[in-house]
Parts: structure tokens; C-alpha cells; sequence
């Protein structure tokens, strides 16, 4: 053996482990110390966070690698941990979606089955409709007012531009559906709408170029929402890309000693929607909206539609009789509508058409 030659031994040798064979396990962490946060934006991957519902206090947050492709959307409330400064540059992880009270969804049509969350946990759907150009279409509220019922949001009709129309003769569509009615033109004050918004999470949804920005400016005047002009085809360009919840200013209706949280108003100002698809909703689900409706299909056969005769001739909401059944009748109005018309297919009608 040459003098400099050395023997070796399995000692010497360092054996790196296959990654097969390291232990793996499906505990994850409790991260019992995340703070409840409620996202107010999302933007490639990074969901802006409003710990405890505090405008104040906002961070940008990550999605924890244990959430896998968990849907995050506006409106969620989440637990989230980590750098909570909200300092430039910092980064929180989001590792918990709490249960969602409500759910307003679309779909791109009426035969998708891919789901849109448009917004989460909102109590309330301000519907904004323009009572002239774009003309206004009773399609798309409809649609709108499907959405709400089957999603657990509280519906309000708010219509713009009623210097250009009388609003009186598209509201009188859904006069049997004690649906709330609003009117903001620009003229108009707005005290009405604030005070409706007053302590809830509202949706605002409507096409292209209703004046659904221009309200959102009036009632948060350092919103800054796009505002554009109708190109005058179709149902208008979007000018809002991104859905974001802004807070309300607070006012003297909050009380002393109560927390961000409890006083905080928000509005959610989503992107001009050109198609309402409504893939996923029941007439189960938009007739159990009414409690004295829910209570009257019980006595339905099966696999009624509660569209009526000849279809349906014993369906059990024509018994009913006063402001139930003109009720039951408008809710089967809605149902045939969405029924017959498609996300794309919205005749648009004249906002005096049936003005008394």
C-alpha cells in the first residue's frame, strides 16, 4: 500500500436521504395566534387584509402553501399571521378562510358550471341601474335579483340618471316584490342611499356606464373610481377592472366605545358586468328568499317548478291569496324570466314605458 493511500470506512461516507424518504405529516400548524382580517382587494396573487375591520390597519397578505388553491375573494374574513406592520415592502400569509355567511356568484352563461365569486359575506346587493343611456333592462336586474335571493343578499334597486327619465315607470316592475327602491341621479341627494348602506357590506353591481363609479365617488369622495363615458354600443366599457371594498366615511351615527368593526360601513365596488349567468341558482332557492312563499311550496309535488299552469297546474302557490299571492305571482314572473332569457339575451325597455 503507498504511504499516502488511507483506508475507508462507512464513516466516511455521507449518505444524503432520498426526499421519499423523509418523514412527512398532515398536521398542520393551529396558527392559534392569526388575527382576523377582511380582504378589501385582490391583485395578482396578493389580497390586501383590513385587520379587524379597521381601515387603518392594512396589510398585504400571501396565501399560505397549506390553503393549496383555496378561493380568496373580497369580502372573506380570514386569519392571517406574520409581519402585520403593514409597512412597505412587508408581507403577511393568509392562513385560514373563515365560513362565508353569504355568497353572491355568476357564471359566464346559463350552461357553465364554473362558479364566479364576485364577492363574500356581503349582507346587501345595490343593483345600479342607469334609467337612460344605457337604457335600462329589466333582464338584468332580474338576473341580479335571482343572485341575491339564492345567495342570501338583502336586494336594493338604486337608479341613475333621473334627470334623463322618469324613474317611477321601471320601478313599478318590481312593485310586487317589495323590492327597495333608491333614486341617485346626479341632481339628486344621496342621504337616502348613505342611510340604507349605514352598518352593512354592500355589493354594487351593474353594466358598463351606469353611474355605479360616479356614485361610489360621491359617497367616498377620495375613492378616485374610474369614471368613463358610454362608448354608445352595447352595454357600455368598463372603467372599474378590480373588485375593492372601501369604507364609508363614518358619521355621527356610530357609537362611542364600539369597535372599527361594528361601525365600519363598506361598499364594494365591482367591475362593470356585461353578462349575468345564473348557472347555479334553484327556484327553490329564489323562492325560499320569501318566508311566506317558503312555507307554501312545502305542500308542492314533486319536482314542481312553481311556474304555474300548464306546467305546474298543482302548484301549491296559487292557493294563496292578498299580498302573498300577488307576491308568489311576481316571484314566478322572475323565475320565467331568467328561465327565458339568457345572461346575454336583456331586452332593454323604455324607463316610461309604464309610468301611470
Amino acid at each position: 500500500m503507498s504511504r499516502t493511500a488511507r483506508s475507508y470506512d462507512e464513516s466516511d461516507v455521507r449518505i444524503r436521504p432520498g426526499k421519499g424518504t423523509r418523514p412527512r405529516t398532515k398536521k398542520r400548524p393551529a396558527h392559534e395566534d392569526a388575527e382576523t382580517a377582511m380582504v378589501v382587494s385582490v391583485d395578482r396573487g396578493r389580497w390586501g387584509c383590513v385587520i379587524d375591520g379597521d381601515p387603518d390597519r392594512r396589510v398585504t397578505a400571501m396565501r399560505a402553501r397549506e390553503l393549496g388553491r383555496t378561493p380568496v375573494v373580497v369580502g372573506d374574513r380570514v386569519g392571517v399571521v406574520g409581519d402585520l406592520s403593514g409597512k412597505p415592502d412587508t408581507l403577511a400569509r393568509i392562513v385560514r378562510v373563515d365560513e362565508r355567511s353569504t355568497v353572491l356568484r355568476r357564471t359566464a352563461d346559463d350552461t357553465d358550471p364554473y362558479e364566479r365569486i364576485v364577492v363574500a359575506n356581503a349582507d346587501q346587493l345595490l343593483i345600479v341601474t342607469a334609467l337612460a343611456d344605457p337604457p335600462p333592462r329589466t333582464g338584468f336586474v332580474e338576473r341580479a335579483l335571482a343572485a341575491a335571493y339564492a345567495g342570501g343578499l338583502s336586494p336594493i334597486l338604486c337608479l341613475t340618471k333621473s334627470d334623463l327619465a322618469d324613474p317611477s315607470g321601471f320601478a313599478a316592475h318590481f312593485a310586487d316584490l317589495d323590492l327597495p327602491v333608491l333614486v341617485a341621479g346626479r341632481d339628486d341627494r344621496i342621504d337616502e342611499v348613505r342611510t340604507a348602506l349605514d352598518g352593512h357590506l354592500t355589493a354594487l353591481i351593474g353594466h358598463s356606464g351606469v353611474g355605479k363609479s360616479t356614485l361610489v365617488n360621491r359617497l367616498i369622495p377620495d375613492a378616485d373610481r374610474a369614471v368613463g363615458r358610454v362608448s354608445g354600443v352595447g352595454k357600455g366599457r368598463h372603467t372599474s377592472t378590480q373588485s375593492v371594498a372601501l369604507a364609508l366615511p363614518e358619521h355621527s351615527g356610530a357609537e362611542s366605545g364600539t369597535s372599527a368593526a361594528e361601525t365600519t360601513s363598506w361598499v364594494v365596488d365591482t367591475p362593470g358586468i356585461r353578462s349575468f349567468g345564473l348557472a347555479h341558482v334553484t327556484p327553490e332557492e329564489i323562492v325560499d328568499a320569501f318566508g311566506d312563499l317558503r312555507e307554501a311550496i312545502d305542500d308542492c309535488p314533486r319536482g314542481c317548478t312553481h311556474l304555474g299552469p300548464p306546467a305546474d297546474p298543482e302548484c301549491a302557490l296559487d292557493q294563496l291569496t292578498g299580498s302573498s299571492h300577488r307576491r308568489a305571482m311576481a316571484v314566478r314572473e322572475l323565475l320565467t324570466a331568467v328561465r327565458d332569457t339568457g345572461p346575454d339575451d336583456e331586452t332593454p325597455v323604455s324607463a316610461e314605458a309604464d309610468a301611470p
